[in-house]
């Protein structure tokens, strides 16, 4: 039996095992030796998204061989470590959700969009739960929402009394990505999109009122029109990578007044002559938006330093490795 190279998508991720579906259905595959030995990083591995090349070996099994080129690659910074952790790969849009009757926090949903935007991925705030909330305080927290993020979209649901709202903007073709923490309800929407509980899903601990990791994987599903979503463990952490544009357009605000400063290196902090500090102490800027912007600002910044010494290091590691095997060489002479 010959082997045969074919494309497909990859739709779940476990511990070095993956699934990916193809024009003859699904199968279980590893990574070939090649990519395994190229990899610089986990961003060089598959992730949920991905269209790769596989060889098909039968039996429901297939080695991946290529990952095709990505258009976009939603990515954090793991908890406690310096590596970097891919989310999902060609998602064109992301949904981030908070679920009203919980941590609702306008300072996350920057944080979410920081890294979405990053990538260039259309991003749609999403309020969920709204059947627990009453009518006043939703409309309270629509307000603040609308009043800090004026440009994106914003939808409104709740598996009980409604989810059209997200059902009518999903288009065939494209991938969609729910992002939240745990228990905001990213699984049950997905359950309703699907029309089928495929997904287990668990109630919010009422000791604790926080969620439970009822996703342990990543996967893509398929809807009935030719979307695709993709379902995401909820995380509690998600620190921020290489972000600096997602934090340009994030905070356009901020950056276009900056452009007013005395200093073009101005920290918008203690200068003399900052605009921002101006705008800020007038009340035109918001406080609470300002202090983020300087809290993921200094987060992207100290990342964009580490990884900087880390190639340093691995430079001068590998002129060291290079000046030995010269000294050898010459002993041997």
């Amino acid at each position: 039996m010959n082997n045969e190279i074919k494309t497909a998508r990859v739709v779940a991720q476990y511990r070095g095992k993956y699934r990916v579906l193809g024009e003859s259905g699904e199968a279980w595959a590893e990574v070939a030796g090649k990519i395994i030995f190229a990899a610089k990083s986990p961003l060089d591995y598959p992730a949920v998204g991905d269209q790769v090349k596989i060889n098909d070996l039968g039996y429901g099994r297939a080695l991946i061989e290529e990952i095709l080129p990505r258009k976009s690659v939603l990515k954090r910074k793991a908890a406690g470590k310096e590596e970097v952790q891919t989310i999902a790969a060609n998602v064109d849009c992301a949904f981030i959700v908070q679920a009203v009757d919980r941590d609702f926090n306008l300072n996350r949903f920057e944080r979410y969009l920081t890294i979405v935007q990053s990538e260039k991925i259309y991003p749609v705030l999403l309020l969920n739960k709204i059947d627990l909330v009453s009518p006043e305080k939703l409309a309270e927290i629509i307000s603040q929402v609308k009043e800090r993020f004026k440009a994106v979209p914003l939808l409104t649901t709740s598996v009980l009394t409604g989810f059209d709202s997200l059902a009518r903007v999903i288009e065939p073709g494209q991938i969609y990505c729910l992002l939240g923490s745990s228990g905001v309800g990213k699984s049950s929407l997905t359950n309703k999109l699907l029309g089928e509980e495929l997904i287990t899903t668990k109630e919010i601990s009422a000791q604790t009122n926080k969620g439970k990791h009822t996703t342990t994987h990543r996967e893509l599903f398929v809807l009935k029109n030719g979307g695709m979503i993709i379902d995401n463990p909820g995380m509690r952490e998600i620190g921020l990578a290489d972000a600096e544009e997602g934090i340009k357009s994030v905070f356009a605000e901020i950056e276009e007044i900056g452009c007013s400063c005395k200093f073009i290196d101005c920290t918008h902090q203690h200068e003399p002559g900052c605009a921002v500090l101006t705008a800020l102490k007038s009340g035109d800027l918001s406080e609470e938006k300002y202090i983020n912007y300087l809290k993921l600002k200094k987060e992207t910044d100290y990342y964009a330093m580490t990884s900087l010494e880390k190639r340093q290091r691995d430079k001068d590691f590998g002129k060291m490795v290079k000046s030995a095997l010269k000294e050898v060489k010459k002993r041997k002479i």
